[in-house]
C-alpha cells in the first residue's frame, strides 16, 4: 500500500479559450480502469458535437501503478500525452480527466495544442478539490484519569487526529496514526503514562485532513 498519495475528493471543470477554440476539462475520481472508461464515454456523449475529446487517467493498482493516455493517435501526441504528463507531474492517483475541444477556426499547431490541453487540465484541477490520503491505523488508547493530560499533550504535539473520546470509569481515545509511525507512537504512549496505558490497533485505513476536518476512507 502507498504510505501517502494525492487524489481527487471532488472533481470539477475548467475551461480555457485559445484563438477562439474552447477547451473544457472535466476531472473525476476513479478507482478502476472500468470506472475511468465509463466516465470517458459519459463525457463523450455529453459533448457529442465537439471536435475532439482527449483523455488521460492514472490508477493505482495491485501491480504498482497503471497509467494510460489515449486518443493520442488522432493528434500525434498533442492531447493524451501532455494531459497525462500534468497528472503525473502533480503526483495524482485514481484520477481521470477528459478535455473537450470545440474548434474555433484557427489551427493552433502542435505546440499550441500541447499547451492548450495541458493548460486545460491545470484549470480543471484548480476547480477540483484535491486531498492527500495517508495510510494510517486507528489506535484505541485506554488510560486512567491521571494519564489524560499527558496523552492529550502527546497527541497534540504529534498532530494526531482524535476520532473519539469516551469518559467512563477510565478513558479511551480513538486516535489516527500514520502506519509508519505506529510503533514509535505506541512507545511514546507507554513512556508518557509510565506503562499504565493500553494500546490496541483496531484497523488500518486511509485518512485525509480537509479544512481541519478528518476524512476517513476504507480503500
Amino acid at each position: 500500500m502507498l504510505e501517502q498519495y494525492r487524489t481527487v475528493y471532488q472533481g470539477g471543470e475548467g475551461e480555457i479559450v485559445e484563438k477562439k477554440s474552447r477547451f473544457i476539462a472535466t476531472v473525476r475520481l476513479v478507482k478502476t480502469e472500468e470506472e475511468a472508461l465509463k466516465f470517458i464515454e459519459e463525457i463523450k456523449k455529453k459533448y457529442w458535437d465537439a471536435r475532439h475529446n482527449g483523455y488521460a487517467y492514472v490508477i493505482w493498482g495491485k501491480e504498482k501503478n497503471l497509467c494510460a493516455a489515449v486518443m493520442m493517435e488522432n493528434h500525434r501526441g498533442t492531447a493524451g500525452k501532455p494531459m497525462l504528463d500534468v497528472l503525473l507531474g502533480e503526483e495524482l492517483y485514481n484520477i481521470a480527466v477528459v478535455v473537450t475541444r470545440y474548434f474555433g477556426g484557427t489551427l493552433l499547431g502542435t505546440g499550441g495544442l500541447v499547451r492548450a490541453y495541458s493548460k486545460a487540465v491545470q484549470e480543471g484541477l484548480k476547480n477540483s478539490i484535491l486531498i492527500t490520503k495517508n495510510h494510517g491505523v486507528c489506535l484505541l488508547v485506554g488510560t486512567d484519569y491521571n494519564g489524560v493530560g499527558k496523552l492529550q499533550y502527546l497527541f497534540g504535539q504529534e498532530n494526531l487526529p482524535i476520532l473519539d473520546s469516551r469518559y467512563t470509569e477510565s478513558v479511551e481515545f480513538e486516535v489516527l496514526v500514520p502506519k509508519k509511525e505506529e510503533e514509535r507512537i505506541k512507545k511514546a504512549v507507554t513512556e508518557a503514562t509510565s506503562g499504565k496505558a493500553s494500546v490496541t490497533a483496531e484497523k488500518e485505513l486511509y485518512y485525509a485532513i480537509l479544512d481541519k476536518e478528518v476524512l476517513t476512507f476504507e480503500d
